[in-house]
């Protein structure tokens, strides 16, 4: 198996998302931190464009999106399994609903004005206001829940997640699948990053139960790796061969066209490239970066845009 690359910074909570996923499926992997705010410069150099985390890479293709991250473990290592068969719908989308509703209640609630002024307690001002600017560009267009707004959401969240894991280990059944993964990081993020705000969580031992026993998961086995590391990597490879799967024309948009690719909704810087591949669940484009060489970036089609670039 080639190295597995993760790009990514600690109190990322999408992040912690992929570092317990490779922990789960017990993989070795390459740990590049990368800035929590903009410039990202070594990210870009992968992407084209692309700015949120975290990123894993495999010689010279570059997955986005935690979402795609975990369909790309599953396929590398299928046990334990992420997706089980008899819930894979279900499980695809709860989670879903946890990496959106769940996470911006969450965020909402713990990165509220006390939240905030916690994190960054121990780091000049200018650090609070660097994240504040950089987190409020990527929200750019988006509707933010208000702290009350947000608590009270998230109060119902956590109801809802103890209900399901009533007389349960995990949310589906007696093993994590991606619907755990994804509806834990947030919590994650509360309890762990922002203790001061988990009280919140105390109202619902049975989630603090299953938090635990998320955590106890672990990381996996992680090596440190430099960012310049990681880019001399990509320029040294050429993408892997893409697997024979069927396009799937939605746009009128052909192969070997000059399009961009962002995201829905924060963060949506574009990446520009030529479309090679559009199957039913994902993008890859390919492109060429003067630091990086020639790499394939891969998008999942869920919450992402393909537009086609016209002269």
């Amino acid at each position: 198996m080639a190295d597995l690359i993760l790009h990514h910074y600690p109190m990322s909570p999408f992040a912690e998302k992929a570092r317990l996923m490779l922990g789960f499926k017990g993989l070795s992997w390459q740990s590049v931190f990368i800035p929590s705010v903009m410039p990202k410069p070594d990210v870009v150099a992968l992407t084209g464009g692309y700015r949120r985390t975290p990123l894993l890479q495999i010689g010279a293709d570059i997955y986005c999106d935690t979402s795609l991250i975990a369909t790309v473990l599953e396929h590398l290592k299928p046990e334990p399994v992420l997706f089980p068969e008899h819930l894979k719908g279900m499980a695809r989308i709860v989670a879903q609903w946890a990496d959106g509703e769940l996470f911006w209640a969450a965020m909402g609630y713990t990165l509220s004005p006390k939240g905030a002024a916690a994190l960054f307690a121990n780091q000049p001002p200018e650090a609070a206001q660097a994240f504040a600017a950089d987190r409020g560009a990527m929200r750019t267009g988006m509707t933010s829940l208000r702290p009350g707004d947000a608590t009270s959401a998230y109060r119902s969240h956590l109801r809802r997640l103890a209900h399901m894991l009533h007389e349960r280990a995990f949310l589906l059944g007696d093993a994590p699948c991606i619907a755990d993964f994804a509806a834990y990081h947030p919590l994650w993020f509360t309890r762990t990053i922002v203790p001061g705000m988990a009280g919140i969580l105390e109202a619902t031992p049975g989630v603090l139960a299953w938090m635990d026993r998320m955590a106890a998961i672990g990381h996996g086995r992680p090596a440190k790796l430099t960012s310049t590391e990681a880019i001399a990597i990509a320029a040294a490879a050429e993408p892997a061969p893409l697997p024979k799967e069927a396009f799937q024309d939605d746009h009128g948009i052909a192969l070997g066209s000059r399009v961009t690719v962002a995201a829905q909704s924060f963060g949506t810087e574009t990446t520009e490239g030529t479309l090679v591949a559009a199957t039913r669940t994902h993008y890859t484009l390919s492109r060429t970066d003067d630091r990086a060489g020639h790499v394939h970036v891969h998008f999942p089609r869920i919450g992402y845009v393909l537009r086609e670039v016209r002269a």
